[in-house]
């Protein structure tokens, strides 16, 4: 069976999907834009999508009642790959220890005009 995680400390889905589906103890996180849930809008700048974008992750997954420890993997899609070193660093204060799997993609395009949008995969 599945089960829908969904929060208010994250942003709405802009669309028909869940913010994260939990099936036989996995959560599967989908992607987040760095859009600020107090006010539906992006944060200004890379750096500050990036570590909202991650927020967002870190609030879903502790209405999971898990922490970044229990994320497998990660897949980070960039409009530019230029800015591939600065999400390295804002992830690095995320993610700490046992990092999890990663893909990094450029896109031609994100959703909202963003600039990085971040899916995970987590386990209990």
């Amino acid at each position: 069976m599945k089960k829908v995680i969904s929060t208010t400390e994250a942003p709405k889905a802009i669309g028909p999907y869940s913010q994260a589906i939990e099936a036989n103890g996995t959560i599967y996180i989908s992607g987040q834009l760095g859009i600020i849930p107090e006010t539906g809008t992006l944060a200004q700048g890379i750096e500050l999508q990036a570590e909202q974008s991650l927020k967002n992750i870190g609030a879903i997954l502790k209405e999971a009642g898990l922490t970044y420890n229990n994320v497998l993997k990660c897949t980070v899609l960039l409009d530019n790959i230029e800015n591939f070193k600065i999400v390295n660093e804002i992830y690095g204060k995320f993610f700490t220890e046992q990092f999890p799997a990663r893909a990094a993609y450029q896109v031609a395009k994100l959703p909202l005009g963003g600039l990085i949008e971040i899916e995970a995969i987590a386990v209990k």
